[in-house]
């Protein structure tokens, strides 16, 4: 008896079902699983759709489609779903991301239609940690950024996304959705930093977060304090805030070439656990 599957745009009453995929694989489903817990299924709310692939009624698979197109938990079969109504759509997002495997998947599927890419990231560790680092002290100067000093950090938040991502944050909009988000994370308290003399030294922040796991992103040290070690005490630091106050699993992903950022993570107690794909545009 042949399955019977279908894709389409998940309804705000199927929360239960799309919380019940995304925590089944907590740690590399943070980053949008963050966003649901907030904002529930409602696009405007949720910043993009989320679509589901149903097999003989029931959901098995997910994908968001917003600034980023990330597929969740998707078998090979919901990764052709999903790209045949991308294509359809045709591209709205910046970057395809998720677990390798399923995202080289979509980007074979796309490219046709979607390439060429600025950028592909084909092999990002992702790597976790669950104990407070041995070896490594944290800083103690790194410390949450308060409100009032927004703008401070503003710069380094800048320069970071600049020297990752290949573009600058501030293109576009002039820089207000990003500066938003900032924003938002030095509110929620998970922005950190070393400010010393009122220059930003060292800067990381806790981007998503979830009752069973957290994800570091935007990890910093301003160029002329480089090969100093202060990457890894503030990243001890970091992950000792994060596991009090934030989630029992602390998480990130890096991009294979940079082996400094991968030797410092396996100093301060990251192993790696999978990969993850990027795909910039």
């Amino acid at each position: 008896m042949l399955t019977q599957t279908t894709t389409r745009v998940l309804d705000p009453g199927e929360l239960g079902a799309a919380l019940a995929i995304l925590e089944s694989e907590p740690v590399a489903n943070a980053f949008v699983a963050s966003r649901v817990q907030a904002a529930g299924l409602d696009p405007w709310r949720l910043g993009g759709e989320m679509w589901g692939w149903y097999a003989d009624g029931r959901l098995r698979s997910l994908c968001y489609s917003g600034a980023n197109l990330v597929p969740i938990c998707a078998s090979p079969e919901a990764v052709r779903a999903f790209a045949d109504r991308a294509r359809r759509t045709g591209r709205r997002c910046s970057s395809i991301v998720g677990p390798a495997e399923p995202t080289a998947q979509l980007w074979r599927l796309l490219e046709p239609n979607w390439g060429p890419a600025r950028e592909v990231r084909a092999n990002q560790p992702l790597m976790v940690t669950e104990r407070e680092p041995e070896t490594v002290r944290p800083d103690p100067l790194v410390r949450r950024i308060r409100k009032e000093e927004l703008e401070t950090i503003m710069p380094a938040c800048v320069a970071m996304f600049t020297e990752e991502v290949g573009v600058s944050p501030l293109a576009g909009d002039g820089g207000l959705l990003y500066q938003a988000r900032v924003a938002e994370l030095v509110g929620a308290g998970r922005s950190f930093a070393r400010i010393d003399d009122g220059k930003v030294i060292f800067k990381a922040e806790i981007g998503a977060a979830t009752p069973h796991a957290c994800q570091i992103q935007g990890v910093w040290v301003a160029p002329e304090f480089r090969g100093q070690g202060l990457s890894e005490s503030g990243m001890a630091a970091v992950v000792r805030y994060a596991l009090a106050d934030v989630a029992p699993v602390v998480s990130l992903y890096v991009n294979d070439y940079n082996t400094p950022a991968r030797a410092s993570y396996r100093r301060v107690g990251f192993r790696e656990v999978g990969a993850f794909m990027s795909v910039l545009f």
